[in-house]
């Protein structure tokens, strides 16, 4: 039996680079996607996969993705997100939005676009988007974010919909608060002390592992079970504004 292709977009850190080792794990090969190539590079060669420069936004990019993976592909997990600031809407910057919605929403598009015929040739495929708990509730200083996660949300259901009939199967991993080492850093502009407010008091935060472990169980359930969504929270947070936090 030959051997499973996957994507994995925005794999250079965080809960994209588990997802890959997670992937290589079970047996299949990792195209590891992502913009800092050395960063993929030393990753592929630990896993056995193949190192990808793919920046999700830029058409030239996601083509040179295409070429590489060829003309048939397993899996696709859409993992590529960002999010940028906490201000609230009357003090938003237009700029950050647009960057959020480019990848969160138009990155998705290009890639699954690109990709999707490799997809269908498999015969039995799966596309994996990483989508946010963030995609089901507003919350204040979050508007922009959240706004592109909900646009995660109503594309992989619309793709579902659309891909009916099609040995492709489509879900949407949502997961809550989730400790990377970049993820709070990139949105709070390389401030650490306010990154590290996120996670304050919280002993058990979701670590990049659990969410690749989700992964992991929903592309491995047999052909006929679809897994439309799957929300993935750690016990301490009940909802976006409910955290149990400890402080000695």
């Amino acid at each position: 039996m030959a051997t499973k292709s996957a994507v994995v977009t925005g794999a250079s850190s965080g809960i994209g680079a588990a997802t890959a080792g997670r992937l290589a794990a079970e047996g299949y090969h990792v195209f590891c996607a992502a913009r800092r190539f050395e960063r993929v590079r030393a990753l592929a060669e630990e896993i056995g996969g193949t190192p990808v420069r793919c920046d999700v936004t830029d058409a030239a990019s996601v083509e040179a993705l295409r070429t590489a993976v060829g003309s048939r592909l397993d899996l696709l997990v859409n993992n590529a997100g960002l999010a940028v600031g906490s201000e609230t809407v009357a003090e938003s910057d237009p700029k950050h939005w647009r960057a959020m919605y480019e990848v969160n929403v138009i990155g998705l598009l290009n890639v699954t676009r690109a990709l999707l015929p490799a997809l269908i040739a498999s015969g039995d495929a799966v596309i994996v988007n990483l989508g946010s708990t963030a995609g089901r509730i507003a919350y204040e200083g979050g508007a922009g974010y959240t706004a592109a996660k909900h646009g995660t949300q109503v594309v992989t259901e619309t793709l579902r919909l659309e891909l009916c009939g099609q040995p492709v199967r489509v879900t949407e991993i949502a997961p809550g608060m989730v400790r990377t080492e970049e993820f709070s850093l990139v949105r709070f502009g390389g401030d650490q002390e306010k990154a590290d407010q996120v996670y304050a008091g919280v002993a058990e935060p979701l670590v990049a592992e659990d969410i690749a472990d989700a992964i992991g169980w929903v592309v491995t359930r047999p052909s006929h079970v679809n897994v439309d969504e799957l929300v993935i929270r750690p016990r301490a947070q009940a909802a976006q504004h409910k955290v149990h936090r400890v402080f000695d």
